[in-house]
């Protein structure tokens, strides 16, 4: 037989072709996926835990804020004093008396007799030590509230003018009008006032026609 001539084989061989990077082998899926909503679920109680401290925050911010409003609210002790009335016979009562009120509102209030008042409007206001503005009301129109005041407070009073003056000397005798005589419709109570005690001189006849 003749020899076949040595012809070298050709191997072929099919390149390997490398798998995508998104091809993933489903159990590393499955681990990716418990980690991202495992990642997903802290978030949230996270953003919950935040919400809810944000919450408490503004809630305690808000408590506080209230209680300081209430606590700057003035309690009925605050706006209340006490006055002692001495009438003519030497009797005397202790009442309560309103801050802001007028003298002649809180006796009558209380039933305590200062005869009638007719008041207009003032006629003047101090604004300082060195400014007195005027406002040319009528002031006081009548003399019959005259008392006089002792103790606490009576520096606070707003000074007598001329007008209140008038009316004293046009309704009392000059013997009846003393340095504490003032017109009850012009004292404005104020917390200085605590325990002042307030004379009330016999009265003068008020009902003639």
């Amino acid at each position: 037989q003749q020899a076949r001539p040595n012809v070298p084989t050709v191997v072929t061989t099919t390149p390997l072709i490398p798998a995508p990077s998104s091809f993933v082998v489903p159990s590393e899926t499955m681990a990716l996926r418990l980690v991202s909503q495992r990642l997903f679920t802290q978030s949230a109680i996270s953003a919950r835990k935040a919400a809810s401290a944000s919450l408490l925050r503004a809630a305690n911010s808000t408590a506080v804020a209230s209680s300081t409003a209430t606590s700057e609210l003035p309690s009925v002790h605050d706006v209340m004093i006490n006055l002692t009335f001495v009438d003519p016979s030497g009797a005397r009562r202790k009442v309560p008396g309103i801050i802001g009120k007028t003298l002649y509102d809180i006796s009558e209030m209380h039933g305590i007799e200062l005869g009638p008042a007719s008041v207009g409007g003032a006629a003047d206001a101090i604004r300082s030590d060195t400014w007195t503005e005027p406002l040319f009301g009528e002031g006081p129109c009548t003399g019959f509230d005259h008392v006089l005041l002792v103790g606490p407070g009576v520096e606070t009073a707003k000074p007598r003018d001329h007008i209140e003056m008038r009316m004293l000397n046009h309704y009392w005798d000059d013997d009846e009008i003393f340095p504490e005589s003032r017109l009850a419709t012009q004292i404005t109570l104020t917390k200085k006032m605590d325990g002042m005690t307030v004379y009330v001189p016999d009265r003068i006849c008020d009902d003639i026609p």
